[in-house]
Order: structure tokens, then C-alpha cells, then sequence
């Protein structure tokens, strides 16, 4: 929280927004629309929620035009009023600060090359040859393997895995737990008996990224598995080997997607998607929660699998009938193959 605040005059100069009301208002700290308090801005971005804004008790409120009539209190007015809040609470909540400096207890190997602007945390174990750079936070008990690298400002959380000669970008922020670049599941059977395929290629993570909590990355089996910039990961994710995952998409929690997945730029996976290996999203494709993706996505669209949820009992016999349609389609094609009439097709009368 800012201590000192932040005047709306100001706030909507760093916007490019527009102040209705009292520009002088300080704000010190962001809130919901329900739970504001007096020295907060709240945003309004979406129409459902005008009730909600008309009553909010907050200093200000981020709102579109046409929503500039949703509440009495100071307006700053912005296109994109969650873009904008999203800015605002940056400023007013910022990062913890880290001082520059390897801890005592951190374990650096003597051949790595810290950035002098950089903070290695407690019990830290950074490999040979490992580079950290400037103003990159090493949260306490994280693992960089040899010939690991991490661009400027780069974070890492707690217990964080980097193995490696694996890549992160400028400004990539990696949540607590997180394992990148482990080896994939690649085996070969033998004889009735599995061999394990060397995984030797990289994980290389772009710039602007975010990787949630307990995320796991796995390295390429030859070439490497690669996130362009600005790829979003919620928590709970799992990467297989060798995927490339387009600039600008974003991934929601438990998603599974296996090795060798193509997937393209700014493609939005809801949450709890399953997606087979071997297969390609096209670009700006969006996949509904709990979608099971078995084929390859040529043409950009909204796409969903998963079943809406019912009533237990409405599901059962649902499902009933859903068991009985093979049996169905056998008894249809018998009748198409006594009738001839039955299966022409549109058009096509019989002589």
C-alpha cells in the first residue's frame, strides 16, 4: 500500500484518463466495489455490476463512458477501466523490495555470474556457470542448475526449480513451487519392458511471462520446449515435452497438455482443459473449462467439450441414453438398409 497516495489528478495523468468529480481526492489503496473503504478507487467493468458502483463507498471509480452515469463518486474515465485498475494497483501495492546480495546461507557456485543489482535468497543453490540478472529476485530455497539464465528482472518465488541450461526472459515472474525444465515422459518399450528417452533439449521462456504456483514445465526431449513472450500460466499446470505455447495466450489452472502441442498466439485455455500431444491450436482460438481436445485446431473459433452440469438424476438419464444411441444407430442402419429410401440423402430421390 502507498503511503503517501496518490492524487486522482495524477493518477489520471499516468492513465491517459479523464477525471469526473474532485481531482484533488488522494487515494492510498485499491478495493472491491463492495468492500472499498474511503481511500480507495475500485473499477466497474462490467454492466451487471452498475448496482453495486451506485453503492460502493469508495474515493473513485474506475469506469467506460457509458458507464460514467453508474455512480455519485469521483469518476476517472478510461476505456478499458480493468487495464487501467490493474496499473493502479501496481502503484498503489507494489512488490516487495529485496536488497541487492546473496544471503549467507544462499550456495553460489563459484563460476556463476550474479548481477550486482540482483538478491539470491536464503538457502538458494545456484550451479556452474548459472547466470543471474540485473534486479532478478532468487526466492529462499530455489535450485538454478548449471548453465541456467535469467534475464533482468526476472522473479522467482520460494522453492522454485529452474534445472538446466534452461532460459527465462526479462521481467518473467515465477510463483512458489513452480519445476521448469524436469524431463519429459518419453520412453520406448522393449521387450516388454520400458527404456527411458534421454530428454536433452531446453525449456526457454520469453519475456513478460507469468508461471503459476506448482506449475510444471517439462525440458525437450530434442528441441526445446518454448513459451514466447508474454505468455500467461495460471496454477497447476502441467507442459509436456517439446510444445511451443504462442505469444500473448493465457492458460487457467490444472490444464493438462501433453508433449509435442503447438499452440498458437493469444489461444485462451480455460481451466481443467485436457489437450492430446501432437496436435495445433490456431491463433486467437478460445477453449471453454474442462475441454478434452483430441484433434488438431485449424480454424480460430470458441470451442467447449465438456458437458453443462445437471442434477444428478437428469444426469444419469442422460447418460443412459447416451449408452443406448450405438445400439440405436445399428437398429437405423438396418431400417436405411430394408428401406432404400431411407438412406438417400437430401435430394436424392430414388428412380
Amino acid at each position: 500500500m502507498s503511503r503517501d497516495g496518490i492524487r486522482l489528478s495524477e493518477l489520471a495523468a499516468r492513465l491517459d484518463a479523464r477525471v469526473i468529480g474532485d481531482d484533488a481526492i488522494v487515494v492510498h489503496r485499491v478495493g472491491s466495489l463492495e468492500h472499498a473503504t474511503r481511500d480507495a478507487v475500485t473499477f466497474l467493468a462490467q454492466p451487471r455490476l452498475r448496482p453495486a458502483a451506485a453503492k460502493t463507498a469508495a474515493a473513485a471509480v474506475i469506469v467506460a463512458p457509458t458507464d460514467v452515469d453508474a455512480t455519485s463518486r469521483a469518476r476517472l474515465v478510461h476505456p478499458n477501466p480493468q487495464a487501467a485498475f490493474a496499473r493502479c494497483v501496481a502503484w498503489l501495492h507494489p512488490a516487495p523490495a529485496f536488497t541487492p546480495g546473496i544471503d549467507a546461507t544462499a550456495r553460489v557456485d563459484a563460476s556463476a555470474v550474479i548481477d550486482a543489482t540482483a538478491h539470491v535468497g536464503a538457502f538458494a543453490v545456484i550451479g556452474a556457470r548459472a547466470r543471474v540478472g540485473a534486479r532478478a529476485v532468487v526466492g529462499a530455497q530455489c535450485f538454478l542448475g548449471d548453465d541456467a539464465a535469467l534475464g533482468d528482472d526476472v522473479r522467482l518465488g520460494p522453492r522454485v526449480t529452474i534445472y538446466h541450461e534452461c532460459r527465462l526472459g526479462d521481467r518473467t515472474v515465477v510463483h512458489a513451487g513452480v519445476v521448469i525444465g524436469a524431463d519429459g515422459f518419453g520412453m520406448a518399450e522393449a521387450e516388454g519392458r520400458w527404456v527411458k528417452v534421454p530428454q536433452v533439449g531446453r525449456v526457454i521462456v520469453g519475456a513478460d511471462c507469468e508461471i503459476g504456483a506448482n506449475t510444471t514445465i517439462d525440458r525437450g526431449a530434442i528441441d526445446d520446449t518454448i513459451l514466447e513472450d508474454d505468455v500467461k500460466l495460471d496454477n497447476q499446470i502441467q507442459i509436456g515435452h517439446n510444445c511451443r505455447i504462442g505469444a500473448h495466450t493465457a492458460i487457467a489452472g490444472c490444464t493438462g497438455i501433453a508433449g509435442s502441442v503447438v499452440v498458437g498466439r493469444n489461444v485462451r485455455i480455460g481451466g481443467a482443459s485436457m489437450i492430446a500431444g501432437h496436435l495445433s491450436i490456431a491463433d486467437n482460438t478460445i477453449l471453454a473449462g474442462a475441454s478434452g481436445v483430441a484433434s488438431s485446431i485449424r480454424e480460430p473459433g470458441i470451442y467447449a467439450s465438456a458437458g453443462p452440469l445437471l442434477p444428478f438424476n437428469e444426469w444419469r438419464r442422460v447418460i443412459v441414453e447416451i449408452r443406448r444411441l450405438r445400439r440405436l444407430a445399428g437398429r437405423v442402419a438396418a431400417l436405411e438398409g430394408q428401406v432404400p429410401s431411407l438412406a438417400a440423402g437430401p435430394g436424392d430421390e430414388p428412380c
